[in-house]
């Protein structure tokens, strides 16, 4: 398995955060109606989260119809999340927040809520990752870097929408910070993925033909392209390493030797490689969370560390993977 993941990484395009992480109100975020949410993004995109699309990503993130990072932005990723909704709920598919869909995916529960940071999420911290691939391969791990990095994945958010939340916290143990109330990852046995080039997206289907969940996901590049057709799961590797070899996939810097790169979040595929039949193909975790589907990969299928770990619980060796355009 550790031979089909010589092609994967990514290409950075673009990175589109909070900017100045202007504070922001959990109360302001749950009391925010999503009924007013216009029916596309905005032509320009703003400078600041909304806290509607803030509420609107985190109930699409509890009902399987994930956003990528909850990071208040009204772009493509809320709008694919919103049409995989419509998908599950069996409704008619534009990826619009009409009312008929907004009063499905609505509850009384609150989407941002408190969280009391705990010792072990200040554990196994490194100081930093490096870029070089060859410096990655002599450290043992590559973990997160801060406590707010964790939280943020953890919690499915961009970090500098976690950091707005909760101006002048440390994000120390014991202290009582803001996040997005999440819910339990999804359930079920997977029979078929379909992965949709050019939409960006992945699906995973159940025996009945129902729609378990969706995500937005990187798909290859113009350089490097996935592959097309049938394929099949041949595994599942948790906290995978990772083997670079020039000779194979592509150039990172000036490094011209197989390295071996250890394992953690921060590792070039993430959390989780899902193996394919496809030789050196996968479907995999993410170094950089807030560029899904805003970067290209080698040729690989990339979704967020915590999307590729939920989807990885719901499928087995044999399950198929149908790329389609």
């Amino acid at each position: 398995m550790i031979k089909s993941m010589l092609i994967c990484g990514f290409i950075s395009l673009s990175i589109h955060g909070v900017g100045n992480a202007q504070s922001l109100a959990a109360q302001t975020i749950n009391d925010a109606s999503i009924d007013a949410i216009s029916s596309g993004p905005p032509s320009e995109r703003s400078t600041t989260p909304d806290p509607a699309i803030i509420h609107l990503q985190v109930l699409l993130d509890r009902a399987g119809a994930s956003p990528g990072v909850i990071d208040g932005f009204y772009g493509e990723n809320v709008v694919k999340a919103i049409a995989g909704f419509e998908i599950m709920q069996r409704l008619p598919v534009d990826g619009k927040p009409d009312p008929q869909m907004l009063s499905r995916l609505q509850d009384d529960r609150k989407v941002i809520g408190p969280y009391v940071i705990a010792q072990n999420d200040a554990a196994d911290l490194v100081e930093d990752i490096p870029k070089d691939y060859a410096k990655q391969a002599r450290m043992t791990h590559l973990g997160y870097t801060s406590v707010a990095e964790r939280l943020s994945e953890r919690f499915h958010m961009d970090i500098d929408l976690l950091k707005a939340l909760n101006p002048g916290a440390q994000f120390a143990p014991g202290e009582t910070i803001s996040v997005a109330v999440i819910g339990t990852p999804r359930m079920g046995k997977a029979k078929r993925i379909e992965v949709r080039r050019k939409s960006g997206e992945v699906l995973a289907f159940a025996d009945d033909g129902s729609a378990l969940a969706v995500y937005p996901a990187t798909i290859g590049s113009d350089d490097n392209p996935s592959p097309a057709g049938r394929h099949k799961i041949n595994g599942v590797a948790r906290n995978p390493k990772y083997i670079y070899n020039p000779k194979v996939n592509f150039q990172q810097g000036h490094n011209k030797k197989l390295l071996k790169l250890p394992s953690g979040p921060n590792n070039p595929v993430g959390t989780v490689w899902i193996d394919l039949s496809e030789p050196t193909y996968g479907i995999h975790g993410s170094p950089e969370p807030s560029l899904i589907d805003k970067a290209g990969s080698h040729g690989c299928v990339r979704l967020t560390n915590w999307d590729v770990e939920e989807l990885a619980s719901m499928v087995k060796p044999g399950v198929v993977v149908d790329f389609v355009d």
